[in-house]
C-alpha cells in the first residue's frame, strides 16, 4: 500500500518579538545601582554621542547643551500623584511590557540638597582628619604584632627562623595552618630522618614560644587547644583559682557538650559538682575562639539606596536618591554636526549611534520612573510598617503592586530585584516588604515578617535560664491569635539567626 502523499498546511500563530530597545529597557530595569554605574561607564566609552553633565552644570544651561536629560524626579506619595506622563504600549501587542515607553517630567537637581542637609557638610568641614577606616587600615597586622614580640626574645638563629616560619603559616583567624610534621616536611622534603627529627624539635620549641605570645590562643591547631591556651594564660595570672583545673578538663570534652551547656553530662564526665561545672562553663564562654579576630581587616561596604523615604508634614515623601541618578544626555553639538554631514559615507553608522544614544537616555529615564512608582506603591501598601515597625507589616505579593500600577508582575519583579530603600526604620531591600501571609483566628492574615518580629520580641523578653521552646512560642502566638505551627516557628527563628533553646540557655 502506497504511503500518503505529503501535504502542506498553513497554521496562523501570533508571536511576541521584543525590539532591541525593549530588550535594553528590560535589562536596565533589572540592574542594581552598582551594575548600572558600570553599564553607564561602558556606554560612555562606546558611544560618542552620550555625555554626562557635571553637577554644577545641571542647571539653567543644561538644556542648551543636550537634547534630553535622563533620570531626575522628585515626587511625593500619600499626598500627591506621580507627575510623570505615561504613554503605555498596548497590552494586546505586549502584555508583559505595558510600561516600557514614557517620558519623565524634569525636576531641578538642586532641590535634593535642600531636603538632605546630611553628613556631606560635616564631612567636608574636616577633610584633613583621618577617617575611622583609614585608622583601621593603618593598625598593625597579626604578623607585625607577633614579630614585634619575637624581636624582644633572646633566640638562636635556627629558633628565630623557625618562629618566623610558624608566624608566616598562621591563618587569618590565628590558627596554625597544618601540623608540625607536615610543616617540617615542606621545609626539608629530601632530608634524612635525623635531620627531620632535629627540625621537628626546633619547630616544637618555636611553637611553645608562639603559644606564650599575645593574643592568647594564637598558633592553636584546634578550638579545644585554643581554649586551653587561653585558660593557661588566665591561670598564670590566677594559679590558685579552683575552677582552673576543672575548666581545663572541660576543654578536653567534646565541644558539642560545651556548646549545648550539658551540665549534667559534663559533671559526670569530670566527676565535679554541677554548680562548679556551670561556673567553669561561664568562664569558658568568655574566651575567644578566634584569637586573631581584632587583627582581621573588616571589609567596609557602603550600601547606596535607590530610593529615599522621609517623613514630612504631608506624610511620607518618596524620592529617588540623587547619588544613583546618572546625568546622561545626548550631546547636542555632536548631533547638530552630524545633521550637516548628510550624504557622507560615515553618516549612516554615526546616525545609528545617535539613535542608540537617544534610546539609552530614554530607557534610563523609564527605569528610574518604574523604580520610583514601585517604591511609592510599597510605601502606600505598607504604611503600618513605617508608622509602627515590622510588627505592623502586612502580607504583600508582587501581583498586588502590579495590579495597582497596571504593570505586569515580571516588570515588578525586575524593578524589585537588587534595589534598596532608605526609610526612617532603616535601609531595606525592596523584596523585604513582600512576604506571605499567616492565618489568624479571626479569619484574616498577617505577614510572615510581622510574625518574625513578634517571635524576636518574645525571645528577647524570655528568662535566659528557662528559654522558650519552639512549641511554647507557637502557643504564645496562638494566644495572640496567630496560627503558627512549631516547625514554622523553628523556620522563622532560624531565619532570624536565633539559636535553638538549648544554645540560648544560660547556666
Amino acid at each position: 500500500m502506497a504511503g500518503a502523499a505529503p501535504q502542506l498546511t498553513v497554521r496562523p500563530s501570533a508571536q511576541l518579538q521584543l525590539t532591541p530597545q525593549l530588550q535594553q529597557a528590560l535589562r536596565l530595569l533589572q540592574l542594581s545601582s552598582l551594575e548600572l554605574q558600570q553599564e553607564v561607564q561602558q556606554q560612555l566609552l562606546d558611544n560618542p554621542f552620550l555625555d554626562v553633565d557635571d553637577a554644577d552644570e545641571a542647571g539653567a544651561d543644561a538644556p542648551e547643551k543636550s537634547e534630553n536629560i535622563a533620570a531626575s524626579a522628585d515626587l511625593e506619595t500619600l499626598s500627591e500623584t506621580n507627575d510623570a506622563e505615561i504613554q503605555s504600549v498596548s497590552a494586546e501587542q505586549a502584555p508583559e511590557l505595558s510600561d516600557l515607553t514614557w517620558e519623565l517630567a524634569a525636576a531641578n537637581p538642586e532641590d535634593w540638597d535642600e531636603d538632605r542637609p546630611g553628613p556631606r557638610s560635616a564631612a567636608a568641614a574636616d577633610d584633613a582628619a583621618p577617617s575611622a577606616w583609614e585608622l583601621a587600615a593603618s593598625s598593625p597586622t597579626l604578623a607585625d604584632f607577633l614579630h614585634q614580640q619575637a624581636a624582644n626574645l633572646r633566640l638562636t638563629a635556627p629558633e628565630r627562623a623557625a618562629l618566623e616560619f610558624l608566624i608566616g603559616n598562621l591563618r587569618e583567624d590565628g590558627y596554625l595552618d597544618g601540623d608540625l610534621p607536615e610543616l617540617a616536611g615542606t621545609l626539608a622534603p629530601d632530608a634524612d630522618e635525623e635531620t627531620r627529627d632535629a627540625l621537628l624539635h626546633t619547630l616544637q620549641l618555636a611553637l611553645a614560644l608562639l603559644h606564650s605570645m599575645e593574643p592568647a590562643g594564637v598558633g592553636a591547631r584546634s578550638v579545644a587547644e585554643c581554649l586551653r591556651l587561653q585558660l593557661r594564660h588566665a591561670g598564670a595570672a590566677e594559679p590558685h583559682d579552683p575552677l582552673y583545673p576543672l575548666a581545663l578538663a572541660l576543654c578536653e570534652q567534646p565541644l558539642a557538650l560545651l556548646a549545648r551547656k550539658d551540665v549534667r553530662t559534663l559533671a559526670q564526665r569530670c566527676a565535679a559538682p554541677p554548680e562548679q561545672v556551670a561556673q567553669a562553663l561561664r568562664w569558658i564562654a568568655r574566651l575567644e575562639p578566634q584569637p586573631a579576630r581584632r587583627f582581621v581587616p573588616v571589609a567596609h561596604a557602603t550600601l547606596v539606596p535607590d530610593v529615599l523615604v522621609q517623613a514630612s508634614r504631608q506624610g511620607l515623601r518618596v524620592q529617588l536618591n540623587p547619588d544613583v541618578l546618572p546625568r546622561l544626555n545626548v550631546h547636542a553639538l555632536y548631533a547638530q554636526a552630524l545633521r550637516q554631514q548628510r550624504g557622507h559615507a560615515s553618516y549612516a553608522g554615526l546616525h545609528g549611534q545617535l539613535q542608540e544614544a537617544r534610546w539609552y537616555v530614554k530607557n534610563l529615564a523609564q527605569r528610574f520612573d518604574t523604580i520610583l512608582r514601585v517604591a511609592q506603591a510599597i510605601v502606600q501598601q505598607q504604611r503600618g510598617f513605617f508608622e509602627h515597625g515590622p510588627v505592623a507589616m502586612r502580607p504583600l505579593v508582587l501581583r498586588e503592586v502590579a495590579e495597582q500600577l497596571q504593570l505586569h508582575t515580571s516588570t515588578i519583579s525586575r524593578a524589585v530585584n537588587g534595589k534598596f530603600m532608605a526609610t526612617p526604620q532603616g535601609t531595606f531591600e525592596f523584596s523585604y516588604f513582600f512576604s506571605s501571609g499567616v492565618q489568624t483566628d479571626t479569619g484574616g492574615s498577617t505577614s510572615s515578617t510581622a510574625v518574625q518580629a513578634v517571635i524576636a520580641r518574645l525571645i528577647a523578653a524570655e528568662n535566659p535560664q528557662k528559654p522558650l521552646s519552639d512549641a511554647k512560642i507557637a502557643d504564645l502566638l496562638a494566644a495572640q491569635g496567630i496560627e503558627c505551627a512549631r516547625r514554622t516557628v523553628a523556620k522563622y527563628r532560624e531565619a532570624l539567626h536565633i539559636p535553638a533553646t538549648s544554645l540560648r540557655k544560660t547556666v
